[in-house]
C-alpha cells in the first residue's frame, strides 16, 4: 500500500479493524461450538433432559442427529453400524 492510498483508507481503518475483530470472533465461536467435548456434552445434556421428560422423543432424535453430524464433521465419518453402538441405552 502506497503513502497516498494509505492516507486515503486511513478514515476507513476502525471500520476494517471492526470487521478484523468480529471475524476472529466469530472463528473462534465456531471452533468452541464445533469442539468434540463440547457437543459431547451437549449430547449428555439432551440425553438427561430426555430421561427427565423435559423433551419429547421427536425433538431428542432431531437434536441428536444435528450433534452428531457436528461431531463427525470433527471427528470423522462413522458408519450407521457405529452410531446405533454409540446411542444404544441412551434412553429407557
Amino acid at each position: 500500500m502506497g503513502l497516498v492510498s494509505g492516507l486515503l483508507l486511513l478514515p476507513l481503518a476502525p471500520v476494517r479493524g471492526t470487521v478484523w475483530i468480529a471475524d476472529h470472533l466469530l472463528a473462534e465461536a465456531r471452533r468452541q461450538y464445533d469442539d468434540p467435548r463440547a457437543v459431547q456434552a451437549r449430547l449428555a445434556a439432551l440425553n438427561r433432559a430426555l430421561e427427565a421428560g423435559d423433551i419429547d422423543e421427536a425433538a431428542f432424535e432431531r437434536e441428536e442427529e444435528h450433534l452428531l453430524t457436528l461431531l463427525e464433521r470433527r471427528t470423522g465419518p462413522r458408519t450407521t453400524r457405529d452410531r446405533r453402538t454409540r446411542t444404544q441405552g441412551r434412553h429407557v
